[in-house]
């Protein structure tokens, strides 16, 4: 997540706005800024803290996307948070999922907080036959924000907790589905212009703009 860091230390000090997809190896245990890592068993598994805040994500069978730039992109970090979930809700709506943004929920106090990202969605998260399938958090610094989630392909969140209500990409589907289509689908339907980079990421050369007529 360090590069993730670089890239809002550029949304910070150059204005820029970037776009990363990645993958983990090996396979990693994520906790929130603030997250306390009491109930969360960690013996033998790699463990890293990040930048953002939010619950514990278990990084194997996903696609992880972060996006760095200055707020004033977007307009506000809410207006962030909803525009880039719904370019990914665009995106994995064109491979036919039917995915939704989930409307507002009340404020949780940090005690009564689940463990796990995916044990219950906030308003704005995207949502498929009423389940969780992309887990996001936000930080802001000075005039930039970097937001990060995991897009969940395959796999299980109860390695973080019991009781979790994600779905994945496979169960909605009835089949496999590679990194390699979803980054694809993500950036075929961003809504932006890129200019050419590595492998693992994209980064959209122009202003973002807001779309009429979508509700968060």
């Amino acid at each position: 997540m360090a590069a993730d860091v670089a890239l809002l230390d550029d949304a910070v000090h150059f204005g820029n706005a970037s776009l990363r997809l990645y993958l983990w190896d090996p396979p990693t245990l994520s906790i929130g800024r603030n997250q306390l890592v009491d109930g969360i068993a960690i013996d033998g598994v790699a463990v890293v803290r990040r930048p953002t805040g939010g619950q514990a994500v278990w990084h194997e069978h996903e696609v992880t996307y972060a996006v760095a730039a200055p707020i004033a992109h977007f307009g506000s970090l809410r207006n962030a948070y909803c525009q880039i979930h719904t370019r990914i809700a665009t995106a994995l709506r064109s491979l036919g999922i039917d995915a939704l943004l989930a409307g507002d929920r009340r404020a949780v106090r940090p005690s009564d907080r689940p463990t796990s990202c995916f044990a219950s969605p906030v308003g704005g998260e995207i949502m498929v036959q009423g389940r969780k399938l992309v887990g996001s958090a936000q930080v802001r610094r000075g005039d930039a924000f970097l937001q990060h989630g995991s897009i969940l392909l395959d796999g299980s969140q109860q390695k973080v907790a019991a009781e979790t209500r994600e779905t994945t990409l496979r169960t909605v589907l009835g089949r496999a589905v590679t990194f390699e289509e979803i980054t694809a689908a993500i950036v075929a339907n961003w809504g932006e212009r890129f200019r050419p980079s590595d492998a693992q990421a994209v980064l959209p050369s122009d202003r973002c703009v807001s779309k009429p007529g979508v509700k968060c």
